[in-house]
C-alpha cells in the first residue's frame, strides 16, 4: 500500500488494534468505504497483513503498548519505514 491517505488510516488502525489486543498484531481489517470524514461502519472490509522488517522495531512497538496510545503512535511514526501493509485477497 502506497497511497498516503490510506497509509495514515492503516497506521491508525494498526495502533488501535495493538492497544486493544495488548500486543503487536500481524493482521488488521479496514472498512472498504472510507469517506473524508473517516471510516464508515460497513460489513465490507479489506484484510491487510502487517509486515515489520526488523525484530527490534517490533520489540520497540511491543514495549510502547503499555504506555498508551500517544507513546505507541509516536513509535509507529518513528518506525514507519519498517512497517508495511499488504492487502490480502
Amino acid at each position: 500500500m502506497t497511497d498516503p491517505e490510506k497509509l495514515t488510516l492503516l497506521y491508525d488502525r494498526f495502533k488501535d488494534v495493538c492497544l486493544v489486543e495488548k500486543e503487536v498484531w500481524k493482521e488488521i481489517f479496514m472498512p472498504r468505504d472510507i469517506a473524508r470524514s473517516g471510516p464508515v461502519l460497513t460489513n465490507r472490509q479489506d484484510r491487510y497483513e502487517v509486515v515489520i522488517d526488523d525484530p527490534g522495531v517490533e520489540n520497540t512497538l511491543e514495549a510502547n503498548i503499555p504506555l498508551g496510545g500517544k507513546a505507541l503512535a509516536a513509535a509507529i511514526q518513528e518506525y514507519r519505514a519498517h512497517i508495511a501493509f499488504i492487502k490480502k485477497t
